[in-house]
């Protein structure tokens, strides 16, 4: 979650293979269901109150829909350059110790029981896979970060990449 003094490594340096590049949107079936919802108020609208006050308000609740699904679902996991990108936190590579893909079991054991209240989570509920990436420099409180992905192997290993500096 800090950015360090020390330059970007150069782009030469790092393979190109080590490139992870996902975006946590929500499922398809989330936009289903709060479809469905608004249809459902919409149909509790009309029966109540007029057609003036029954579409606007349908209206109003189908924008707000969209806009927390696309705001919920905007993170991005990247890993270029020699940088680890999780949402709006970076690190570079050079702090990072290596990753760990956890599979539904183990993420539910280390975002609960297991939790260190200092770590970095970037969790998403219908996202049940994820990456552990534990942290290195001593100056930084998190000692790990706690990424959902929808291919988690691919960003260990990417991840893992940087951190190695191979």
């Amino acid at each position: 979650m800090r950015v360090p003094e020390s330059p970007v490594p150069p782009a030469a340096a790092i393979p190109a293979s080590v490139d992870h590049h996902e975006k946590l949107s929500v499922p398809l079936r989330w936009w289903a269901q709060g479809t469905m919802l608004v249809a459902t108020f919409w149909l509790a609208f009309a029966v109540a109150t007029p057609a003036t006050v029954a579409w606007p308000a349908t209206a109003i609740l189908l924008l707000a829909m969209t806009m927390l699904f696309l705001v919920y679902g905007s993170p991005r996991v990247e890993v270029e350059d020699g940088w680890l990108r999780a949402g709006r936190a970076r690190i570079s590579g050079e702090f990072l110790a290596g990753a760990e893909p956890l599979d539904p079991s183990a993420t539910r054991r280390v975002a609960g029981p297991e939790a260190d209240a200092r770590a970095y989570l970037l969790l998403r509920p219908y996202l049940k896979r994820s990456v552990r990436v534990t942290v290195r420099d001593e100056r930084d409180p998190a000692p790990y970060w706690l990424v959902s992905s929808r291919r988690p192997e691919q960003l260990a290993a990417a991840v893992t990449a940087i951190s190695t500096g191979t």
